[in-house]
């Protein structure tokens, strides 16, 4: 969503709008690598000028107003626009309010509270000591949307689930004359999809079929492949598969039933971390099993998998979010799916995306 798109509805001026939609376009560039933190932008004007700018690293600290703030220029009675409320604990790192009065910012406005309940509506309290201005509410909408991982996380207990999912005009999610249904430019927005999440999930079944990198290959963006989550209950995932031979900086990870010992000396042997579950049926096993996700930092999942487990979690009600990319043409007798469609026809394609993709569309749907 563009960062002007609510300025009828703000409060504020265009130039408090137009900064911090600033701040949001530099959330974005790490959102999906900042573990269990979120995401978060910063920007700094004074006497009408940016004069410096910066976002959360990767892996989460140092945070996005250390960042933006830490150079040497006079930062005396400048205004600062922060995504989120700045935390004002102290965890691994010093809180972000200390360097705020440090250099003696003077307003600072921010889009909405921290979800954290240590840091959460008292950076204001904190900060009014020392004569320094808090705004909020700016650009409200976006930074409720934006942050749905971050408030999952810290609410719920559970990390935000986002789905893909390639169809034709007739519903069918698999070509019999072709491995795709999709064309080139859909792909590759699969995979700058990807870079925007903590972890990818797959099955072993679809795995085996296709035996796909499940990573991201844009030039520049290699290095944000997510990890990799394999859903393998009887552990049949094959040995001579693609994920196993390229060397990368992601983690693999497989949740599996089966405690078969030798397959799983050789996982460990190829850096493949097993998890291993008593069940992994129910919808209450899964909760259980996106729970325990979040102790490797997995707020944010993508799954890219066949119809049968989307619509598992679909009448689970796990995804929150799913992408639709349909092509304008029907399969007719080359289409067939290895499940009932009846799901996918009830969501409502109301959210079509603003990307050029030839003759394909992407929708994205909220689900819960």
């Amino acid at each position: 969503m563009s960062y002007m798109a609510n300025q009828k509805k703000n409060k504020y001026n265009n130039k408090h709008v137009e900064n911090l939609g600033l701040a949001f376009e530099l959330a974005q560039i790490n959102l999906g690598s900042t573990k269990e933190n979120p995401s978060v932008g910063c920007v700094v004007e004074k006497n009408g000028s940016i004069i410096s700018s910066g976002y959360t690293s990767i892996n989460g600290r140092p945070h996005a107003e250390f960042n933006a703030l830490k150079n040497k220029n006079n930062l005396k009675n400048s205004n600062i626009y922060i995504t989120l409320e700045p935390c004002s604990h102290f965890g691994k790192t010093p809180p972000c309010t200390n360097i705020i009065k440090k250099k003696g910012i003077k307003n600072v406005y921010y889009s909405i509270d921290d979800f954290d309940d240590r840091s959460k509506n008292k950076s204001k309290k904190i900060l009014s000591k020392f004569n320094i201005n808090l705004k909020k509410s700016i650009l409200k909408k976006r930074g409720m949307e934006f942050y749905q991982s971050y408030y999952r996380l810290k609410k719920n207990k559970l990390p935000i689930i986002d789905a893909k999912i390639a169809l034709s005009n007739d519903y069918f999610t698999l070509n019999k004359k072709n491995k795709w249904i999709t064309n080139e430019r859909s792909r590759k927005l699969s995979h700058l999809l990807r870079t925007k999440y903590d972890a990818l999930l797959s099955t072993s079944k679809s795995i085996n079929k296709d035996n796909p990198l499940l990573n991201c290959r844009i030039k520049g963006l290699e290095r944000k492949s997510p990890n990799l989550i394999i859903l393998d209950r009887d552990l049949i995932i094959k040995k001579n598969l693609k994920i196993f031979k390229i060397k990368a900086s992601r983690k693999i990870y497989i949740c599996t039933t089966k405690n078969d010992k030798s397959k799983i000396k050789w996982l460990k042997k190829n850096n493949v971390r097993v998890l291993l579950y008593e069940k992994l049926k129910s919808t209450e096993d899964f909760k259980k099993l996106f729970n325990s996700l979040l102790k490797f930092s997995f707020s944010r999942i993508f799954i890219e998998t066949g119809l049968t487990f989307i619509n598992f979690l679909i009448k689970g009600k796990f995804i929150n979010n799913i992408y639709l990319f349909q092509t304008n043409f029907n399969l007719n007798k080359n289409g067939f799916n290895n499940s009932s469609n009846r799901l996918l026809k009830k969501i409502k394609l109301k959210n079509k995306l603003k990307v050029f993709l030839n003759n394909d569309v992407v929708y994205l749907e909220r689900l819960n």
